[in-house]
């Protein structure tokens, strides 16, 4: 499978040294590359693991079936596509990461620290895996969510770092092109900017969150990336799950550059 991997990264590199494509299409083409010589996804087995962790008994003895995603314990079809959301449980707005970590903590009792990221993502891609086929419906009910809304509105437009650009740089201004050094971006709104994650990016052989998306975004503009779980990050969740309000989720996890 690694050699598999191996071989698919180099075909990347190729073509990115050669003329620019479509990535949609390149994402379709080397999507079908992988099965062909592995015969499975990165996608699949990330779903896996993280149906195993889900279905595993924490020192509580419960398992994350006895979680509430938002729409009932142990529901999750269509679940990830709501988030995220406030929960009255926890009195704060949660997306699927942080949800994902209360769930642990406080129904399943792990320790915050014995809690490790990579079971957290894996975990996400199952649950995301139940809202493929779904709508994204975020709703601003609470003033916790408006008060969310706003301050990734304002984070989103904010012009900073060293090189003096910000989120709607890439994602409103360049759409379609490069920005200096910065890559191609999709467009805010109804074109599933945030419908590509979760997801597996064959680049680099990584799987990703938002939170993970969002943090590597702060990095390309020269700017300290926010901690995971942290206000910023939901903020900004915020912000962009609403404006994508209507998109259709076509697959996810997804399988990106």
């Amino acid at each position: 499978m690694r050699a598999a991997w191996l071989l698919l990264l180099a075909l990347s590199l190729g073509v990115a040294l050669g003329q620019e494509v479509d990535p949609r299409e390149e994402a379709k083409r080397q999507k079908q590359l992988l099965l062909e010589t592995a015969g499975i996804l990165p996608t699949e087995l990330i779903v896996a693991q993280g149906e195993e962790l889900f279905n595993r008994k924490g020192p509580s003895g419960k398992t994350m079936a006895e979680c509430d995603f938002g729409l009932g314990k142990g529901v999750l079809e269509g679940a990830a596509a709501r988030l995220p959301r406030y929960f009255l449980d926890t009195g704060k707005v949660e997306d699927l990461d942080s949800r994902i970590l209360t769930c642990l903590t406080r129904v399943q009792g792990f320790k915050p620290e014995a809690v490790k990221r990579s079971e957290v993502v894996a975990i996400a891609f199952y649950i995301a895996s139940k809202s493929t086929g779904h709508k994204i419906q975020v709703r601003l009910l609470f003033p916790q969510e408006r008060e969310l809304y706003a301050l990734g509105e304002k984070l989103f437009y904010a012009r900073t770092g060293q090189r003096d650009v910000g989120c709607a740089t890439c994602h409103v201004t360049y759409v379609g092109r490069r920005a200096g050094v910065l890559p191609y971006a999709d467009v805010l709104g109804k074109d599933q900017s945030w419908t590509h994650w979760p997801a597996y990016r064959y680049s680099n052989d990584q799987i990703w969150t938002m939170q993970d998306r969002i943090r590597a975004c702060y990095g390309n503009i020269g700017h300290p990336a926010p901690a995971l779980y942290s206000l910023p990050i939901l903020a900004l969740e915020v912000f962009l799950a609403y404006n994508n309000n209507g998109a259709v989720v076509e697959e996810w996890p997804a399988f990106v550059r």
